[in-house]
């Protein structure tokens, strides 16, 4: 992380232990607003204000539980702004396992939830989805989880119960093959010209505003965007491949053409037929985890 003085030891052993935490606080952001992209930008304002914390959030536990607590207040916004809500009346806590003893039901269900696809989350109410995320998904204690999300032990027991009834139903019903869908000819030009290396085609492409995210890096807009393909100029052996990654359409990159499958993603916005912006995930392949693929046929 360039924002992060690399000088300072203390500040390094900083940007480390925030960089350990990042990959399972996208597992659980990702899940809870139904999108690995949505949940990396919730990531990156967690990281950001973490960052802006230095000084006050030196020890480890209390960073990690600051994290999720701020990620998950902000993954709300993102759903309300999305208008994205479902409440219903909590009813009585459910019988449940001791989960320092889980029974087998209890771990088959843990193994359901991890095998669900990220975007199948978003279709349980909020608390149930936090619930079953938390402690499936991520493993933390119910005590922990009560903390997060503010309720009893046996609020989180109910939500948990629930949620795992819905999330069957939900896995039941699913297809058991994706829907196949057309590429657009704009996300496939581009991979064209970048698998032809014909970096002044696609520069000729970004507006004079381009924006490039690169995750652990400060975004750059304009000019210095373009810089963007003199990077990948370096690495011959990367190709791209049109996607789909949970129901988005994004282009897979391969760091070599002998990879089967992809290192991470990129996420075009174009605005009349020019680029507007570059989601470059290289530097957090952990985004990918658990997320639905669909490759081009020929990739």
């Amino acid at each position: 992380m360039s924002e992060i003085a690399a000088a300072d030891p203390d500040q390094a052993a900083f940007r480390d232990l925030i960089g350990a935490i990042r990959p399972e606080l996208h597992r659980y952001c990702a899940r809870l607003t139904g999108s690995v992209i949505d949940g990396e930008d919730v990531v990156q304002d967690a990281v950001a204000r973490a960052l802006a914390s230095y000084g006050t959030l030196r020890d480890g536990a209390a960073l990690r539980a600051w994290l999720f607590r701020i990620a998950h207040n902000r993954a709300l916004d993102l759903l309300r702004e999305r208008a994205v809500r479902a409440a219903e009346p909590l009813e009585a806590a459910s019988d449940m396992a001791d989960e320092e003893r889980p029974d087998p039901l209890d771990q088959l269900m843990r193994q359901e939830a991890l095998a669900t696809a990220i975007s199948r989350f978003i279709e349980l109410p909020t608390a149930q989805r936090s619930a079953v995320i938390l402690k499936d998904v991520l493993g933390h204690r119910l005590d922990d989880i009560a903390g997060l999300l503010d309720l009893s032990i046996d609020a989180v027991k109910a939500h948990l119960a629930r949620g795992r009834a819905r999330l069957r139903e939900i896995n039941a019903r699913a297809p058991a093959e994706p829907i196949r869908r057309a590429y657009s000819a704009a996300n496939q030009l581009y991979v064209d010209l970048f698998n032809r290396r014909d970096w002044d085609a696609l520069r000729t492409l970004l507006t004079e505003d381009v924006r490039l995210n690169q995750a652990t890096h400060p975004i750059r807009t304009g000019v210095s965007a373009g810089m963007f393909f003199t990077i990948y100029a370096r690495h011959p052996g990367v190709r791209l491949a049109p996607a789909w990654l949970d129901g988005e359409e994004v282009i897979a990159v391969f760091e070599s053409g002998a990879d089967s499958m992809p290192h991470h993603f990129m996420r075009i916005d174009w605005c009349d037929d020019r680029i507007a912006a570059i989601r470059d995930f290289r530097y957090v392949p952990y985004v990918m985890e658990g997320a639905d693929l669909m490759l081009d046929d020929g990739a």
